[in-house]
């Protein structure tokens, strides 16, 4: 029998045998443990610094502001903007890698204030904006 991931896995007639996936460069689950991390630095990184984007960009901050004040945020115009500025200056210093410990805290805020406002009775997208939080509490706790 012809299976595609001969690799990976195969089929003795009775049952799949799950081989480990050999990736260049890892030699050990410490390797394994260091290139995680550092994927996903980069991939909290860039979220915020994409989602600030696209609220500066797409959005606007005039859209930004009408979404805060139809949650009842009070002086959603200014707010709109400090929400923009800390998604923007968050995701860069956590792509610099400045000062994680304290820097991780501002996405961490703003996910769970979303998770809690925009987003509640939407359980999916608020547990995922939860396990996001908690995440960027593990990547400051890391360094």
């Amino acid at each position: 029998m012809y299976f595609p991931l001969k690799n990976v896995c195969q089929y003795d007639g009775n049952v799949f045998k799950w081989n480990m996936i050999s990736l260049s460069g890892v030699k050990s689950m410490e390797d394994l443990k260091k290139y995680a991390h550092q994927l996903n630095w980069v991939l909290l990184g860039l979220l915020f610094v994409v989602a600030g984007l696209l609220k500066l960009f797409s959005a606007k901050a005039s859209g930004v502001a009408s979404m805060l004040s139809g949650l009842g945020f009070p002086a959603s115009g200014v707010l709109a903007w400090v929400l923009i500025v800390a998604e923007l200056a968050s995701g860069i210093l956590i792509l610099a890698r400045w000062q994680l410990k304290y820097v991780t805290w501002i996405p961490v805020v703003v996910l769970v204030v979303a998770a809690f406002t925009a987003y509640w009775g939407n359980w999916v997208n608020m547990l995922l904006h939860l396990a996001l939080a908690s995440n960027y509490v593990v990547l400051g706790q890391s360094e």
